[in-house]
């Protein structure tokens, strides 16, 4: 019989690549995975795994069992979603990925109304980059998340995980009020400006993007690229209450998301409305959107979404 626990170290090993990798990420040894991984190709009977020089790689058989493997996962978090079920009443400890803007402008909320309708419940909100969310729902750091995309940075089908969308944010251009051009009109039908003239504004001012690794970096870079240049970064900041600080310094120009608005605009920034959104979603391990603590968490989340977003296409 095929231990479910080994089957899950060669689920992850199949999607980060190495050994280390993977022991790192489980808090496991090098060689307590690399042990593992044997007895799972000794109770299969086949190998499992190739040398490739200093790493490893999946045999068909391995690849295969992959895709065994993360049936057997999903069953396992639909049949603990009816565990959960059947004993009423939620209990224990919810551990929660957000990013910075949703940590802020809408969890509280949600976190409240949790509270007052399952006191029992624990929820452990972790600031997470959606970059990293996959592995943390996948290696059981995180039962739930909050994830976005951008227009530029779509997301792409993570293996044993689900989702379902929250809400659709604007996305602007923050520019210095003073000392820089005025947007360019566009046609009415369209609703602005040209998003690319708009940028292209701009191709020769600093800007200021988040941190490298993070999609909100790559979304910059990638609608300056699309508008025909490579922004010249000077600041590389996460937070975007700093972005907005920074700009109406003078210090450069940036891409922010409807939440990273927030309370009245600095009369030292121009605001201006680009085509591109942001979408959240919710995500979870497959077979988990039934459990009754992903769900009543996810039924606070919609209804703390704020009226402006409530209306997106997220929800229809």
């Amino acid at each position: 019989m095929l231990d479910v626990r080994r089957l899950r170290l060669l689920r992850e090993l199949a999607r980060r690549g190495t050994i280390a990798a993977v022991a790192e990420a489980l808090s496991f040894s090098p060689s307590a995975v690399s042990q593992q991984l044997s007895v799972l190709e000794r109770e299969a009977g086949l190998p499992l795994l190739e040398r490739t020089g200093r790493g490893v790689r999946l045999t068909p058989a391995g690849q295969n069992l992959v895709g065994h493997a993360e049936a057997v996962l999903e069953r396992l978090e639909r049949a603990d979603a009816d565990l959960a079920e059947a004993r009423g009443g939620l209990a224990g400890a919810l551990r929660i990925g957000a990013f910075p803007t949703a940590t802020r402008a809408i969890v509280p909320a949600a976190l409240t109304a949790l509270a007052r309708r399952h006191p029992g419940l624990e929820p452990m909100v972790s600031e997470t980059d959606p970059a990293a969310v996959a592995h943390a729902l996948r290696a059981g750091d995180l039962d739930v998340a909050l994830v976005h995309e951008y227009d530029f940075v779509p997301a792409e089908p993570e293996p044993g995980l689900a989702a379902e969308p929250l809400y659709v944010e604007a996305m602007y251009l923050a520019a210095p009020a003073a000392g820089t051009p005025a947007p360019p009109r566009g046609p009415a039908e369209s609703g602005g400006p040209d998003q690319g003239t708009v940028l292209r504004t701009h191709a020769r001012a600093p800007w200021i993007t988040a941190t490298p690794g993070t999609l909100c970096h790559a979304m910059t870079v990638r609608a300056c690229q699309a508008a025909g240049f490579t922004p010249r970064v000077r600041h590389q900041v996460d937070e975007f209450a700093t972005v907005l600080a920074l700009v109406a310094a003078g210090q450069g120009v940036a891409v922010v998301p409807q939440l990273g608005v927030t309370g009245p605009t600095d009369p030292a920034v121009r605001l201006t409305r680009l085509l591109m959104e942001r979408r959240t979603n919710l995500a979870f391990r497959s077979g988990a959107g039934a459990h009754p603590a992903v769900a009543a968490f996810g039924t606070a989340l919609r209804a703390a979404v704020p009226p402006d977003l409530a209306g997106s296409r997220a929800g229809t």
